[in-house]
């Protein structure tokens, strides 16, 4: 039998019941406690207990999750794993491929091809997204495993534990090489899809440093840059919207950069410049810190490119 978490008992653990050591040492919610209890997920030694039990020192508490499923057809889609382990695994999602499916898109998700990955393996468990990304944003997307790790990860990032890094093109230059834009962010009450900076928006804190700039080389436009962005809020649209308000829209970003007059098809990418390149987080089970790394996606690596040879950079 497989444990997905183990504890051996201290002198310190031998008057507290089973279900207090579930909470104090694994930190598990009221509802997964529910369902280890239903279920019979939870040992002594080997053997099934009562969560009024009492263990003695050097006793090992072993838990097994309930088996869950996920309702998504198997396609055979291209993924990219980055890191994976009993509880969480991360991939480095492909612009254009959408998370799960909705009205719109039933199926070619993330979803899907997840689901077939596990058929493969012969693997079995519920996806749930700790966080997701837009259909044509690149990069670090979040699964877990089980519920006790969607809980831990997303308690995290409540608490700004989660460090997450974007890199973006963007058209302008930024006046100073790096900074902070602390600015609310609510829907826009006049574009279905859109959001906007408003007074009245939830609080939104993105970090931005500038890796490199480009020069338009006859002046006639603001350049370019390559930004580097810490998400430390995660709103919908955040770094769209952060990045449009004050006035450098994201290369390709049809949806906003049709603010500034840059239309679908004459932007120098068909999809926003955006790859959300790095994570560091805190394993739930272990404690131990993931840092996670990933490189750009060549079309970003060819506009980059291109902009060296029609631009000068920089310093």
């Amino acid at each position: 039998m497989t444990y997905h978490q183990t504890y051996k008992l201290t002198k310190e653990d031998e008057d507290l019941y089973v279900r207090e050591l579930l909470v104090r040492r694994f930190q598990f919610s009221s509802r997964l406690l529910r369902k280890l209890k239903v279920e019979g997920g939870v040992f002594l030694n080997g053997r099934p207990v009562r969560f009024r039990h009492k263990g003695r020192m050097g006793d090992v508490l072993q838990v097994r999750f309930p088996e869950e499923s996920s309702y998504f057809e198997p396609e055979d889609i291209p993924l990219a794993v980055v890191y994976e382990d009993e509880d969480l695994l991360v991939v480095n999602k492909q612009p254009g491929l959408v998370i799960h499916p909705t009205k719109n898109y039933q199926s070619g998700t993330l979803a899907n091809a997840l689901v077939h990955r596990m058929r493969l393996a012969g693997a079995n468990y519920k996806i749930r997204f700790v966080n997701r990304l837009d259909r044509d944003t690149s990069g670090l997307v979040m699964i877990a495993k089980n519920a006790h790790c969607q809980k831990h990860i997303s308690d995290q990032m409540e608490r700004n534990e989660v460090k997450k890094y974007y890199t973006a093109i963007v058209h302008g230059q930024p006046e100073c090489d790096s900074g902070t834009i602390d600015l609310p962010v609510a829907k826009d009450p006049e574009h279905a899809a859109r959001r906007k900076v408003m007074p009245e928006g939830l609080p939104s804190l993105t970090h931005y440093r500038v890796l490199e700039r480009f020069c338009v080389q006859d002046g006639a436009l603001p350049g370019y840059a390559l930004l580097e962005l810490q998400l430390v809020t995660g709103r919908t649209h955040q770094i769209r919207v952060h990045l449009t308000h004050i006035g450098l829209p994201i290369v390709g970003d049809e949806l906003y950069g049709s603010l500034y007059g840059y239309e679908a098809g004459e932007d120098r990418m068909n999809r926003q410049a955006l790859h959300a390149g790095g994570l560091v987080l805190t394993q739930p089970t272990s404690g131990q810190t993931i840092r996670l790394c990933t490189g750009l996606p060549d079309d970003m690596n060819a506009c980059l490119e291109a902009l060296r040879n029609d631009c000068s950079q920089l310093p």
